[in-house]
């Protein structure tokens, strides 16, 4: 579970889809930065090694998803997720909110990874995120 969250803390790109919750003063604040790699396109590092068996044995692959679809769930997922964080709610998986700016055009394999990374904490955590699809959602 620290993993993930590291993972997040290091490799998630924040976003500016916070919440309109205030973050508690007594509480550090973090966000998790995007950033493009030397061939200028956007960059997502998860360290999780559970994430790549994810991606490539349980998550759907990329052709089942547009990159409007996707940039359209990852808004709505990342406010929700910064909600979370802002309130202090699953402190346990949530340490970091993310910097996300829906405007900017980060290109299909980051929306599409960044998506998989909210169905990832579903499926290892069981975090529900009302944004996920109910086919990409696991439910109890």
């Amino acid at each position: 579970m620290k993993n993930f969250i590291l993972l997040l803390c290091i490799a998630l790109i924040p976003y500016s889809c916070y919440s309109q919750n205030t973050p508690k003063k007594d509480k550090e604040q973090h966000e998790m930065k995007p950033s493009k790699n030397e061939d200028g396109e956007w960059e997502l590092t998860v360290i999780d090694t559970q994430f790549d068996y994810f991606l490539s044995a349980v998550a759907k692959p990329i052709s089942q998803y547009s990159e409007s679809y996707l940039k359209t769930k990852n808004t709505f997922l990342v406010n929700e997720w910064n909600s979370y964080y802002n309130s202090g709610r699953y402190q346990n998986i949530i340490e970091s909110g993310i910097d996300y700016d829906p405007k900017e055009n980060y290109g299909i394999k980051f929306e599409y990874k960044l998506y998989q990374v909210f169905v990832y904490v579903n499926w290892k955590y069981k975090l529900r995120m009302n944004g996920l699809s109910g086919s990409d959602a696991v439910r109890w």
